[in-house]
């Protein structure tokens, strides 16, 4: 394994610090689509003992982040593009559904959450960028009333969090989407829900998009294998 992951201070569990540190380096691209990793060296890496990383593996693996590999250990997982086409239509439906109901009740979200997406932004921080990405999201779901919303998405979101920080590596689109964010904001804080209904479905329909246009680019840049190819060129058929 060809990246460096950070040692974990000491404390009695480690299973979430594991896992998180490895999911963060997996949606950086430090951990590229099928890098192979080990318990031993993801346990000398982050200075603990096997077991958290064993359990923090099996997590990856029901979160569809690793899969077994051939022979000993298991491999970072492919990007699949039919997959990642599915989220984004169920994601679209979930973030109108959360903008109508945050208009309904006038919300006003934390003005804070697009400074810190633009402050993210500027300093080309890529997880700093996809933590306010997912923070404003997430403020919409809590702001429209329905937990399910928000407990509904999060399962989605560690696979987007995985090609948003791909793609923001590679693509021009951040100021379009700080604007877009600010004007669902608007509409929300306005109690236009069908306006902000409207936006958040643009908003997650031209990240789709986006993401079909910029496969290929992540094909060249992160060496991903023959198979997610395949399923690339399924996808853009």
């Amino acid at each position: 394994m060809t990246s460096k992951l950070l040692k974990i201070q000491s404390r009695a569990d480690y299973v979430e610090e594991v896992y998180n540190s490895l999911v963060n380096a997996i949606c950086e691209g430090t951990l590229r689509p099928g890098a192979r990793l080990t318990q031993e060296d993801i346990a000398e890496q982050l200075a603990v003992s096997r077991s958290p990383v064993h359990q923090a593996l099996r997590l990856l693996k029901k979160d569809g982040l690793v899969q077994d590999a051939p022979g000993r250990g298991v491999l970072a997982a492919p990007l699949d593009a039919q997959y990642l086409s599915d989220i984004y239509e169920i994601r679209g439906t979930l973030d109108a559904l959360a903008a109508k109901l945050a208009a309904g009740k006038r919300a006003r979200l934390d003005r804070k959450l697009l400074e810190r997406g633009c402050a993210a932004s500027t300093s080309c921080n890529v997880r700093a960028m996809i933590d306010a990405d997912m923070d404003f999201h997430f403020a919409v779901y809590s702001a429209s009333g329905n937990r399910l919303i928000g407990e509904t998405a999060r399962g989605h979101w560690v696979h987007l969090r995985r090609v948003m920080g791909a793609m923001l590596q590679v693509s021009a689109q951040r100021e379009s989407i700080l604007e877009e964010h600010a004007a669902i904001a608007r509409a929300i804080e306005q109690g236009d829900a069908a306006l902000a209904m409207s936006l958040s479905e643009l908003h997650a329909k031209r990240a789709h998009q986006h993401l079909i246009g910029e496969f290929e680019v992540l094909l060249q840049t992160q060496t991903l294998t023959a198979d997610v190819k395949a399923s690339v060129d399924e996808v853009l058929a």
